[in-house]
């Protein structure tokens, strides 16, 4: 199947990871000493987009980043994967986006983001891009610039007859509008419940039959199909487009000994892009993200820890 079969478009943003490693997450008011430093690429979207492009997809990014030194940091990773960045705008009136992070000795994190340029991603830069949008497969948005931006992108894709994929994350309520202009939404089993007004999600050993009602709920919101993640427990995919029996399948998680889990949900949103682009079913594209997003965890840091093709194929065949 060929990885390039269609446009994916990740409309977002690009941050500097501040990364520093404890031995344990610090509780409040604690001060811990740290075990390394590291100034890394990442951003949502950036990281969505790297983890597309170094799984061959043919990729375009539209967003904002300072006239600064980690604004070149993030251009130059981002290209260096093959994707396009003639849409990410330069300005002079913010720094670029940074997050702050902490990372324990199980890879586990806390994440703190400074938007900085990211905050000045509007519909106005969709507009622009417009072109980019025409015979796209696949419009990836997520909640770390502004709604009126995401909503315009979403807007944009489906126009195009593209796949809307909205990562809810991170999470804040969304009008019913931009429900129905997304095609697939892929949150963790916290923003699952949250968009369900509270709702209970079955436990991580549930079987299919459990996530029914699950199904139904989202599909009352406007939304057929949907991917929620479980961390090491692997994800549920449930699409109410599909045929009965096909309807809720489980994903089961893949092993790896966890060193940085810090984007590896970005990674797993690039690679269902990646393979949705590519002509695969949610539940086939869901399995093969999984596979990526562990890889992405064996590493330090977010794109540079990203695999290529040939590695999810090569942990794939050994499964």
């Amino acid at each position: 199947m060929n990885p390039q079969a269609g446009r994916i478009v990740v409309v977002g943003s690009l941050n500097a990871d501040l990364t520093i490693y404890t031995e344990r997450l610090p509780n409040p008011g604690e001060t811990l000493h740290g075990e390394g430093f590291a100034v890394n690429p990442g951003g949502k979207s950036a990281n969505q987009a790297v983890a597309a492009g170094r799984l061959g997809g043919n990729v375009a990014l539209i967003g904002a980043v300072g006239e600064d030194s980690n604004g070149d940091m993030l251009l130059a990773s981002v290209a260096g994967a093959g994707v396009d960045v003639s849409r990410v705008r330069r300005t002079a009136d913010a720094e670029t986006g940074v997050a702050v992070i902490t990372v324990d000795a199980a890879g586990e994190n806390s994440i703190v983001i400074s938007a900085g340029a990211n905050g000045t991603v509007g519909p106005a830069d969709v507009a622009a891009a417009k072109d980019v949008f025409d015979g796209a497969a696949v419009v990836c948005l997520c909640l770390e610039v502004g709604l009126d931006a995401v909503e315009a992108a979403a807007k944009a894709g489906h126009d195009a007859g593209a796949t809307v994929l909205l990562n809810l994350s991170p999470f804040a309520p969304i009008p019913q509008s931009l429900a129905e202009a997304s095609d697939v939404l892929l949150v963790n089993a916290h923003e699952a419940s949250q968009f369900l007004d509270g709702a209970e999600m079955p436990g991580a050993a549930a079987n299919a039959a459990a996530w029914e009602q699950v199904r139904l709920k989202f599909a009352d919101h406007g939304l057929d199909r949907a991917v929620v993640t479980l961390s090491a427990h692997g994800s549920v995919v449930l699409d109410s487009s599909a045929e009965e029996g096909r309807r809720i399948t489980r994903i089961t998680p893949t092993k790896v000994n966890a060193v940085d889990t810090t984007g590896a949900g970005d990674a797993f949103t690039g690679a269902l892009a990646a393979r949705l682009a590519a002509g695969e079913t949610l539940a086939e594209a869901a399995a093969f993200a999984s596979v990526a997003a562990a890889l992405a965890a064996t590493k330090k840091g977010t794109q540079a820890a990203y695999p290529r093709l040939e590695d999810v194929a090569c942990l794939q065949s050994r499964g």
